[in-house]
């Protein structure tokens, strides 16, 4: 009898569970899923040649300065999304009117380690131009000193033997129309070095309106292209290209020269 009992009880207190309503686990909200993150303002984007965790190459259109100034406030520097911890930080600079290679580091660390190789010459950079006549050689090196000066109408880099040394080595890549197409490797890094360097060379750079013939208004912009940029830091290996501005690759194949990209 008493197991019976037993059975009873253990039946009926079932039978209550059984009605109980169950209680669900608490549920949240899940994150809304992310889209590509981009290191710009949205609708500033800028061409992005190779991205690591460090690192940004950008290729920086012709016409877009790196810093913003009294003319404009698009730049570079205002395009990027600050991080919350600082930076990023562009490493070094670009003439406004000249295109290509810029690199940006986006950690302090990486920023300090790139400016110690461009303070030791670790960094290879390459440019190409299109310069007004016909160089007599092949190729060749030039080695003006550059020195900066100020007039009524504002500066302009000169060659001058109290300057800062300034080397640069230049290579022909084809000729045509009056014009050459020229590869420049800086082996040092002042303000206007490939520019100033061209007009020494009696070639100044189509569309130079600075130190050169600017080549009438119908021409759009500089013929100046920061092409390749290679580090080898100790953290890491980077190395980029750049293709010619429209308006520069239009010259090129103009003059019957067809590997411009």
């Amino acid at each position: 009898m008493k197991t019976d009992r037993k059975d009873r009880i253990r039946r009926a207190k079932a039978s209550r569970n059984a009605h109980k309503p169950r209680r669900l686990p608490e549920q949240t909200d899940l994150p809304a899923a992310e889209g590509p993150r981009t290191p710009f303002y949205p609708g500033m984007d800028i061409p992005i040649l190779l991205e690591t965790p460090r690192f940004l190459i950008l290729d920086k259109p012709a016409g877009l300065a790196v810093h913003p100034g009294p003319s404009t406030q698009d730049s570079v520097e205002t395009r990027l999304l600050p991080h919350p911890r600082g930076g990023p930080w562009l490493a070094h600079r670009l003439d406004t009117d000249t295109s290509g290679c810029l690199l940006v580091a986006r950690r302090k660390t990486a920023l300090l380690e790139a400016q110690a190789a461009f303070q030791e010459r670790q960094v290879r950079k390459l440019y190409w131009a299109v310069v007004v006549g016909d160089l007599p050689q092949d190729s060749g090196e030039i080695n003006a000193p550059l020195l900066r000066k100020s007039g009524p109408s504002g500066w302009r880099m000169v060659v001058d033997a109290k300057g800062d040394e300034a080397r640069t080595r230049w290579r022909v890549l084809g000729r045509g129309r009056g014009l050459c197409w020229v590869e420049l490797e800086l082996l040092t890094g002042r303000t206007h070095q490939a520019r100033i360097h061209c007009a020494e060379l009696g070639t100044p750079i189509l569309g130079d309106r600075v130190y050169g013939a600017a080549g009438g208004s119908s021409l759009p912009g500089l013929h100046l292209l920061a092409r390749s940029l290679e580090l080898n830091l100790p953290s890491d290996m980077l190395a980029a290209e750049a293709p010619p501005p429209d308006f520069m690759a239009g010259t090129l194949r103009r003059m019957g020269c067809k590997s411009v990209g």
